[in-house]
């Protein structure tokens, strides 16, 4: 089984079409079918249901796709890692939720590649279950996340405490004294969910059940905009409203009659790269 008959899998069961599948690869159409065909024959079942106009996945295509996915991803991380041998002292594949990138990584990243030019680093920002199967598919040395990871190859802890804060447009001048629950049950509120434990719960339980919110997103960064210039809510990482804050664009809003739960990150890596791990991030 060779990589290419893998990527020629994966284009063909994204564009449905032996057609358009050739031409994205650059080869005839008798290649993509001989290499399909190729592979079906080593696995011993079918992974297309064919049509007179286009194909859709097996069932066992539709698994076998998940693991041609893990093994181009390994395949070409590995081949960049090989080739950066040379060229670099040291090679670090780190993956990041987004808040927790906004509010505690940027600017330690930031300052350790003007102090070691000669790293290399590799950074993905993606949602926790992701960033987790990642690192216990070896594609990824070190994620940040929302979640502990307990296995005996990884080295797992605590990374940072961090507390949600209401945020406004500056130019909102509404509740500058605080706000009550049943107050912002009556404003504009956008949905965050840019933590996977208690916190989103906790948020959605102040709400009605089965409350509709006017928008949701799941990447804080990209919240923001909406928040600007306009009379909407939101809760966000301390850390990371903060910024937001200082260059005066959001203002935040106090809380009269609730609290709001403490998020808590998680730094996980390989226990071979502690030391490493220590000198950039402080652990």
């Amino acid at each position: 089984m060779d990589i290419e008959s893998i990527k020629t899998f994966m284009v063909l069961a994204h564009t449905k079409n032996y057609t358009r599948a050739a031409n994205q690869l650059f080869v005839a159409q008798s290649t993509v079918t001989n290499r399909i065909h190729e592979l079906e024959r080593e696995l011993g079942f079918s992974l297309f249901k064919r049509t007179n106009r286009s194909v859709e996945l097996t069932p066992e295509g539709e698994k076998f796709r998940v693991y041609g996915e893990k093994v181009i991803e390994l395949t070409d991380t590995s081949l960049a890692e090989l080739s950066s041998v040379q060229k670099y002292d040291r090679y670090l594949r780190i993956g990041c939720a987004d808040s927790i990138y906004e509010g505690h990584l940027a600017n330690l990243l930031l300052k350790h590649r003007k102090n070691h030019p000669r790293d290399y680093l590799k950074i993905s920002i993606g949602l926790t279950n992701h960033l987790l199967e990642q690192i216990q598919n070896d594609m990824l040395d070190v994620v940040f996340t929302y979640l502990p990871l307990r296995k005996n190859s990884v080295h797992c802890e605590l990374y940072k405490q961090d507390t949600l804060v209401l945020v406004t447009d500056i130019e909102n001048k509404k509740y500058k004294k605080g706000i009550t629950v049943e107050k912002l049950l009556e404003e504009k509120y956008l949905m965050c969910n840019f933590a996977l434990q208690d916190v989103g719960q906790y948020i959605r339980k102040l709400f009605p059940k089965y409350h509709q919110f006017e928008l949701e997103i799941d990447d804080c960064m990209k919240i923001v905009p909406y928040l600007l210039h306009q009379d909407n809510y939101t809760f966000l990482p301390k850390d990371m409203a903060d910024h937001y804050i200082k260059e005066k664009q959001l203002r935040r809003v106090p809380l009269i009659n609730f609290n709001t739960p403490v998020i808590n990150s998680y730094i996980i890596y390989k226990k071979s790269l502690e030391k490493i791990c220590s000198e950039i991030f402080g652990i």
